[in-house]
């Protein structure tokens, strides 16, 4: 896809960074990226990704806009409470870059329509905020071979990861938590700092357009936790599990790996 001059101009401070270039613009607009869930962390995955040119963006969401998500939700407005979040996903998202395309799914997927979704686009970044779907979501990318961008955040904590069935030796989400609680994970009952997702979220955007693009080295076999209160990271270097129901006898033993 050539650049014309509009869009020269608008990704111009991304084109002037060497790892991106003209290629790697032309690679966002090129891509297909699905955002599931359009809340505290799909908020700023949605406008990032969309300011930065992917060139179309599924939205999918089955919920609407409400009084108390709007302390952390930010693609979202006061006038739009009542309104799907994915129409308000998308009103936000046209006003900010018009040449973004965009496909809005206003209903929760199961595990069929997430694997014909999944299908139709180069990579997927979670923000849901539990358990099964982000444990359905995971199958679904492996079965596609379509990487997969993971976010969570709850209270002062987050985390953020990077599971890519195209890499050999790339764990699964199920690897990391083969079993969840998604009582343990409202937001609703434990509560969440408003800036927390908006760092979070951000990382994941900043993760795609990496994946996409061909920018940088991706936070694949990495687990990166936030502690908010003491602003202060750790990393984890994260090893597929031999016996993961979703992605056992795929990975090469190292001395195998032709990267190596």
């Amino acid at each position: 896809m050539l650049l014309n001059d509009d869009q020269l101009l608008r990704y111009s401070r991304q084109i002037l960074l060497p790892d991106v270039d003209i290629e790697g613009q032309q690679r966002l607009l090129s891509s297909r990226v699905l955002i599931l869930g359009l809340g505290g962390l799909g908020s700023p995955v949605s406008l990032y990704l969309a300011a930065a040119g992917v060139g179309e963006l599924w939205l999918v969401d089955d919920d609407q806009v409400d009084l108390t998500n709007l302390q952390r939700q930010i693609v979202h407005t006061h006038d739009r409470i009542g309104m799907s979040k994915v129409a308000s996903a998308r009103q936000a998202l046209q006003a900010l870059n018009p040449d973004v395309s965009l496909h809005c799914i206003e209903q929760r997927l199961d595990a069929d329509s997430l694997q014909a979704q999944i299908a139709q686009v180069d990579l997927v970044v979670d923000c849901s905020d539990n358990f099964s779907t982000r444990f359905a979501l995971n199958a679904a990318c492996f079965a596609a071979g379509v990487p997969l961008v993971s976010g969570a955040a709850i209270r002062f904590d987050g985390q953020i990861s990077v599971f890519d069935p195209r890499n050999p030796q790339s764990p699964c989400y199920q690897c990391l938590y083969p079993q969840g609680d998604d009582a343990a994970l409202t937001c609703s009952e434990s509560g969440v700092l408003a800036p927390l997702v908006g760092v979070i979220g951000s990382m994941q955007a900043m993760e795609a357009i990496k994946l996409l693009s061909g920018a940088g080295k991706p936070l694949t076999g990495r687990l990166l936790l936030l502690d908010g209160r003491r602003m202060e990271w750790r990393e984890m270097r994260l090893s597929a599990d031999p016996d993961c129901p979703v992605c056992a006898g795929r990975h090469l033993h190292p001395s195998s790996d032709p990267a190596q």
